[in-house]
C-alpha cells in the first residue's frame, strides 16, 4: 500500500494509493482480508491470482510520485508505510487554494496510474493520520483535534505492538489515549508513540529530510505488455513527463529538447531503441504542451517491432525565463503561444515543411536571408546580434525578386512600365571578394503610377565591352 501525504502551515494532504488483491471490491466480496495467509486467500477464492511484493519495483513507483509531486512543492519527504508528505504552505495562493491543488494532484497521480486518498492538515502527522483512517480533511486545528480524537487508537505506528492492551482496558481512540496519564503511557509504551501525537496534534515541531532531485534527468517505464500501435504509448509517455515536469520545477529550469527511447526486445532478438527526438523551438517546464507534442509523433510514427519499455531522457535544459512584467496580454496570444502552435505545426507536417526567415550577417540582399525550419529560428533570431552595424534601419523593400531583372534605358533613364525617376541618394553595396563579388549602387526608384522600387546600377562595365552601366530591378516596396 501507498500513500503520499503533504502539510502546510494551513494545509497538509495525504495521498494514497490502493493497489492490494486484499482490497478490491472482488477480494472483499469473496470473503478476503489484509493480513490472512495464502492457503486461507486460495480456500475461499481459489481463482485468486496472487502475486509476490517486488521492493525494488515498489520504491520506484514511489520515487516516480515524488518526483512528479515536486511541480507542486519542492519539500517532498519519505514517512512511514511507504508515504510521502508535502509542505504546500508556500504553493497555496500559487495553485488558487487547497481544493485546486488537490484537484491537481489528483489529476497527476491518475496519470501516473495511481488512484489517491487525500487527506489535509495543519501538521505532517495529522495529515497522516486522517488519511490513515480516512477521515478526509481538516484545515484548522480545532477541526483537525476533534477528528483525530475520533480515530482508532492502535493507528499510530508505536500504539500497533500494544492494540490488544489498548483494547483491553477500553482506550478505543486517539482522544481516550491522549487522556491516559502521560507517564505511565510513557513507560507503557515508549516515548514514541507521545512523540507522534504531540506532532499530531501541534504541540511539537515536525522536522524532516526533503527529497532531493537528481542533477541530471532520465526516467524509465517497463511496461506490463508488448505494445503494438505506437499511440498506445502516450499514457506511459504522459507519466514519464509528468516526472520530468517535477524535476524541471525542483530546479527552476526549462527543456528546450526532450528524447523518447522506445525500448524493443533484449537477447539475442534485441533491436536498436526507436529514437523521437524533439527539439523546441521555445524551452519549457509545462507537461502538457509536451503531451500535444508526443500525440502528434506518435500518430504519425509506425512501429517496427514491439515496444516493451519507454525511456525519457532532457538532454537540453536551461533556466527557466523571468516572468513577462508587462501589465496587458499581447493582442493574439503571446509569444510562447505562438512558439507553442509552430511546434504543433511541425511536428504535424514535419520539420522540412515549416520555415521561417532568418537573417544572415552579410550586406548582399540576396544572401542577407535564409530560410530554416522553425525549430531553429530561436537560435537563428541570434544572428540579428551580428548584422552589420545599422543595417536594419536601411530602407528596405517588401518583396525581393528572387533574381534581379535586367530594366531597358530609355533617353538615358530605366524603363519599367514607365521611366523611372531616382527618389533616393544611392545606397553603395561593394560586398563578396571571396566568393560573389558584387559592386552596386541601390537607388529606390518612382514610377509615373507612384510605386517604388528598389533598383541598382552596376558599378563595371558590361561584359560586351559597353561602357554604359546596366540597371536591374531587385525589389518592389509595398
Amino acid at each position: 500500500m501507498f500513500s503520499p501525504h503533504w502539510s502546510a502551515e494551513a494545509a497538509s494532504v495525504v495521498l494514497e494509493s490502493e493497489r492490494v488483491l486484499a482490497a478490491s471490491a472482488l477480494a472483499q466480496a469473496g470473503g478476503v482480508r489484509a493480513g490472512m495467509r495464502r492457503g486461507g486467500v486460495l480456500m475461499l477464492l481459489p481463482e485468486a491470482r496472487l502475486h509476490e511484493r517486488e521492493p525494488a519495483r515498489e520504491a520506484a513507483a514511489l520515487q516516480a510520485v515524488a518526483m512528479a509531486l515536486l511541480q507542486y512543492t519542492p519539500q517532498v519527504a519519505l514517512a512511514e508505510e511507504a508515504t510521502l508528505l508535502m509542505d504546500v504552505g508556500a504553493s497555496l495562493r500559487l495553485f488558487g487554494g487547497v481544493r485546486a491543488l488537490c484537484r491537481r494532484i489528483r489529476a497527476s497521480l491518475r496519470a501516473l496510474g495511481f488512484a489517491v486518498r487525500l487527506s489535509c492538515a495543519p501538521t505532517a502527522r495529522g495529515a497522516w493520520l486522517l488519511a490513515r483512517g480516512g477521515a478526509g480533511h481538516a484545515l484548522g486545528m480545532v477541526s483537525l483535534k476533534r477528528r483525530l480524537d475520533r480515530l482508532p487508537a492502535a493507528l499510530p505506528l508505536p500504539a500497533r505492538p500494544f492494540a490488544t492492551w489498548l483494547d483491553g482496558i477500553g482506550c478505543l481512540s486517539l482522544g481516550q489515549l491522549r487522556r491516559l496519564p502521560r507517564p505511565g503511557l510513557q513507560r507503557r509504551c515508549g516515548g514514541a508513540l507521545l512523540a507522534v501525537l504531540d506532532a499530531a496534534y501541534g504541540m511539537t515541531a515536525e522536522l524532516f529530510d526533503w527529497i532531493v532531485a537528481p542533477t541530471t534527468f532520465q526516467a524509465r517505464l517497463e511496461l506490463f505488455d508488448r505494445v503494438e500501435q505506437a499511440d498506445a504509448l502516450l499514457a506511459g509517455a504522459h507519466s514519464l513527463l509528468l516526472q520530468m515536469t517535477g524535476w524541471l520545477c525542483a530546479h527552476q529550469l526549462a527543456v528546450g529538447r526532450i528524447v523518447l527511447l522506445l525500448e524493443h526486445e533484449r537477447g539475442r532478438v534485441a533491436r536498436v531503441p526507436t529514437v523521437l527526438d524533439i527539439i523546441l523551438a521555445e524551452p519549457t517546464w509545462r507537461d502538457e504542451h509536451l503531451v500535444r507534442l508526443l500525440r502528434e509523433r506518435l500518430t504519425k510514427l509506425s512501429l517496427e517491432a514491439h515496444v516493451i519499455g519507454l525511456v525519457l531522457e532532457a538532454p537540453e535544459v536551461q533556466a527557466m525565463a523571468v516572468p513577462s512584467e508587462s501589465l496587458f496580454p499581447e493582442p493574439g496570444g503571446s509569444e510562447q503561444d505562438q512558439w507553442r502552435m509552430l511546434e504543433l505545426l511541425v511536428a504535424r507536417l514535419g520539420p522540412e515543411n515549416v520555415l521561417q526567415a532568418a537573417p544572415c550577417a552579410d550586406y548582399r540582399p540576396e544572401l542577407a536571408n535564409r530560410w530554416v525550419p522553425v525549430q531553429q529560428a530561436r537560435r537563428a533570431q541570434q544572428a540579428q546580434m551580428q548584422l552589420p552595424p545599422n543595417v536594419l534601419s536601411l530602407p528596405r523593400p517588401a518583396w525581393l525578386l528572387a533574381k534581379p531583372v535586367a530594366l531597358l534605358m530609355r533617353d538615358h533613364r530605366p524603363f519599367y512600365g514607365s521611366p523611372l525617376r531616382m527618389a533616393s541618394t544611392p545606397e553603395r553595396i561593394e560586398a563578396g571578394w571571396w566568393s560573389q563579388s558584387q559592386t552596386r549602387d541601390y537607388f529606390i526608384a518612382q514610377g509615373q503610377d507612384n510605386a517604388h522600387y528598389w533598383v541598382y546600377r552596376e558599378r563595371i562595365a558590361g561584359a560586351d565591352g559597353d561602357s554604359a552601366p546596366r540597371w536591374f530591378l531587385h525589389g518592389l516596396f509595398g
